[in-house]
């Protein structure tokens, strides 16, 4: 394991992977998905067993001073080090998520990763090359890491001993109570993400109707069977595979499928080129699925062609099938736009017939982007100023008024989040000596939103800028200035105290208006 890119994304793997010392599903799939990348395998099993005890037991010898040491010493790569902290950072992210939940030793696995970059990329003083002596072009990472890394692990503080990570004799078959999510946790999950009132609410009460249904059953009652198939209908960025995950744990957890994984797919998964390929495509895709939940995104455009498209149509045909023949082992969620989600299901009675449940994602407003904007800073050590947050209100509320269906949502907040970070690491790149502050606190100067017209900052300079926020404990409308944006203040109607992070842009005429009805 001498290759930088090997190395460095089974260290980060690992080091997410290992910290609650569980191995999910999810994250076993994502080990399969890793190694497929890395060396063109995909083990299962037992094999893939070995092969993750084999990378745990690699990765725990490689120092993170020897992985990020030549994004200094390569001159063609040294101008890449913000890239390289949000990739690491965005990596580590995935991993954690994966299933759904991220633990607090997760959470903790994430903020060392970063300290590691911080330390060894922002604050040690390397020893300069003398000039004419720079590290030759035919240089490899891998050679840098290999030569270095002994006297690189001599001079880096040694760490605790970490804990063997417990890995199961198989992959697949596994104690079932030392794996469920609990119901509960599920829904808290659920609950805490931002927005999606509607979507929290429907599948509040499926729950609650399922586990009715199989209270009834326990009791000797007669039960009414529901299709669990659902479609997710809303624009890209608004939450409906996480969501389609956290449904996969409920399912588990009620005891209705066994694993409660998700398998993510599209027409290119379910599709083959050539004539008598795209059955045993599609039956390979839902076998994979079995036990869990098949999300097929984009759906529709397994029709894209209409009814000439003969491939597509099989595999809706072979889709269909499996739908009724493994219904007890299957659920399929297919997403996408809401209009042309419609088509779809219109097109096929088959199809139409077995998805009873239809949630509608809406987009996200403009202080639910805010709000996602604010826990990727939060989870990255990132603090946000009264002034930066007028700024990414003004230019969130910009952008949604001016959305169409390709708005970006979820993706668009966290494409702001990247883009302000580099806007960071260039305004800080010749600053000495840098403070904790300068690495952590994103200005309103940092904060970039692709778009959004100049005039739009002209109301930062507005003495009558405004955001309202309702009161938690009295529903009134409160009205922020700039400087209360992230605050404790005070409700002016019942003085119950109000943290306000975010608002929504009171327009100037509706300020106007507002004073004139009262």
């Amino acid at each position: 394991m001498v290759d930088l890119h090997q190395g460095l994304l089974v260290k980060i793997y690992t080091s997410v992977a290992r910290a609650d010392q569980k191995w999910s599903d999810v994250e076993q799939q994502l080990a399969r998905e890793l190694v497929d990348h890395l060396w063109q395998q995909r083990p299962a099993g037992k094999e893939l067993n070995d092969i993750a005890q084999r990378m745990f037991r690699d990765a725990g010898r490689l120092a993170w001073y020897s992985l990020l040491r030549p994004f200094d010493r390569i001159v063609k790569i040294r101008n890449f080090v913000p890239e390289l902290e949000t990739v690491v950072l965005r990596v580590a992210n995935l991993v954690a998520k994966a299933d759904g939940c991220v633990t607090a030793r997760e959470t903790d696995a994430i903020r060392a990763i970063q300290q590691e970059i911080q330390v060894h990329l922002c604050r040690i003083q390397l020893e300069e090359t003398p000039p004419g002596e720079a590290p030759q072009a035919t240089e490899t990472h891998a050679e840098i890491i290999h030569h270095e890394s002994p006297r690189l692990e001599s001079r880096h503080t040694p760490q605790p001993q970490q804990k063997q990570l417990r890995l199961p004799d198989d992959a697949v078959e596994k104690d079932s109570a030392s794996l469920s999510d609990s119901l509960q946790q599920a829904l808290q999950d659920l609950e805490q993400l931002v927005g999606l009132a509607g979507v929290k609410h429907e599948i509040t009460t499926l729950t609650n109707y399922l586990n009715l249904q199989q209270r009834r059953r326990e009791a000797g009652l007669p039960m009414h069977q529901l299709s669990l198939h659902m479609v997710f209908g809303g624009n890209p960025g608004t939450g409906k595979t996480t969501v389609a995950r956290i449904v996969g744990r409920i399912f588990k957890s009620l005891g209705l499928l066994r694993r409660g994984h998700l398998v993510e797919t599209d027409r290119a998964g379910m599709v083959a080129e050539y004539a008598g390929q795209t059955a045993p495509k599609t039956q390979r895709k839902i076998d994979e699925a079995l036990d869990g939940i098949l999300f097929i995104d984009e759906a529709y455009s397994l029709i894209a062609s209409g009814p000439e498209d003969a491939y597509g149509q099989e595999a809706v045909q072979a889709l269909v099938k499996r739908m009724e023949d493994d219904r007890e082992r299957l659920v399929v969620i297919i997403a996408g736009y809401p209009q042309p989600i419609g088509q779809l299901l219109r097109s096929n009675p088959g199809l139409s017939s077995r998805f009873n449940t239809q949630l509608q994602f809406d987009d996200y407003r403009p202080a639910e982007l805010a709000r996602i904007f604010q826990l990727m800073c939060e989870a990255n050590h990132y603090v946000l100023p009264c002034q930066a947050r007028a700024k990414l209100l003004l230019g969130f509320h910009w952008l949604y008024d001016a959305r169409d269906e390709h708005f970006g949502n979820g993706r668009l907040a966290r494409n702001t989040f990247e883009n302000s970070v580099r806007r960071l690491a260039n305004r800080i790149a010749a600053v000495t000596p840098v403070t904790r502050d300068l690495l952590t606190v994103l200005t309103a100067d940092d904060i970039d939103l692709a778009g959004v017209p100049a005039e739009v900052w002209e109301h930062l300079a507005d003495r009558r800028l405004r955001f309202r926020v309702p009161c938690p404990q009295c529903q009134q409308q409160v009205h922020l200035r700039t400087d209360q944006l992230g605050r404790h203040v005070g409700c002016p109607h019942c003085q119950a105290p109000l943290q306000a992070d975010w608002g929504e842009w009171v327009r100037r005429e509706q300020a106007e208006g507002s004073r004139s009805q009262g």
